[in-house]
């Protein structure tokens, strides 16, 4: 309890999104905020609750927009359509290498080019820095001219979208681009689930899927799975047996023999031994009862 205050009393909640998450064991005492909403709920067990961090991992679009043009970049973290801040520092970066320009040079076109590349490289450090804390996607929003340009500098293009949102929109309000880099991600989401969604058909054919909730439990704790498919909003109190598995009603979820999800404890299990999850929205997964696996094997 002693750490639990202590821990509580860190905290700046003028920086809070919206939930706040506190972890405290006899060795851990950490907190952390997320962009969506819980349900407030205090859990005391021999192992910590990590369904809402998880679900907010998979299940939600967290990324940043690097909002750049060839004089000034800034960075916005969104989730799905809203804005949950605009960094402040080291951002906005201002280009001012361009003030040492003799702009009547004949090579001006040339040094304008290299000194263009040099600011996207200062941005782009200044990017995954910020990665490295919160390792998101990142979206560019920026005229199309500059959108390869930056890809050439670019240390972790992998981590970008290969698409941008056109036009220079510097002078913007964040909540007014997020808004249009939603409708870009939301696309190339569905594009993505319907791809997932593919290898989980092909895995029916194949004879490596799983939809017993019992059997995926088995398999998840012989490291047998590879991925598993969950509709979003789908959760479930279980006891395990020893020979099989039984749904209870949310009105035994805090039972002492009671697991709160069942879901929430084999996305753990399979996270353990290296496996994924994939969140697919409500009734994609219907003829599955909301719930299957690919096994490895």
């Amino acid at each position: 309890m002693d750490k639990l205050k202590s821990l509580a009393e860190q905290i700046d909640h003028s920086h809070n999104l919206e939930s706040l998450i506190l972890f405290v064991n006899h060795d851990i005492s950490e907190y952390i905020r997320l962009p969506i909403k819980v349900t407030d709920r205090v859990i005391i067990d021999n192992t910590f609750s990590t369904r809402d961090v998880i679900r907010a991992m998979h299940s939600e679009s967290n990324y940043y927009v690097l909002v750049l043009s060839q004089e000034k970049a800034r960075l916005i973290e969104a989730l799905n359509d809203k804005v949950v801040r605009e960094f402040n520092e080291p951002f906005p970066i201002i280009n001012t290498q361009f003030d040492n320009i003799n702009t009547m040079e004949p090579v001006v076109s040339s040094r304008q080019r290299i000194l263009i590349a040099e600011f996207f490289n200062q941005v782009d450090k200044e990017v995954n820095a910020i990665r490295s804390q919160n390792p998101l996607p990142v979206l560019i929003s920026t005229v199309e001219e500059n959108f390869p340009e930056y890809l050439k500098i670019a240390d972790k293009k992998d981590s970008i979208f290969d698409t941008f949102l056109n036009k220079n929109r510097i002078p913007e309000k964040a909540h007014a681009i997020v808004s249009e880099a939603w409708k870009m991600v939301e696309v190339l989401n569905k594009k993505r689930n319907a791809e997932r969604k593919s290898e989980l058909l092909k895995a029916v054919s194949d004879n490596k899927f799983l939809s017993d909730t019992f059997e995926i439990w088995k398999a998840l704790n012989k490291g047998r799975v590879q991925t598993l498919f969950i509709e979003k909003g789908l959760y479930q109190p279980a006891i395990i047996g020893t020979d099989d598995m039984t749904f209870v009603s949310d009105f035994q979820r805090n039972d002492s023999n009671v697991i709160d999800d069942i879901y929430d404890e084999m996305i753990e299990v399979n996270m353990s031994f290296g496996g994924d999850v994939v969140f697919l929205p409500k009734n994609e997964l219907s003829k599955f009862n909301g719930f299957g696996a690919i096994t490895r094997y």
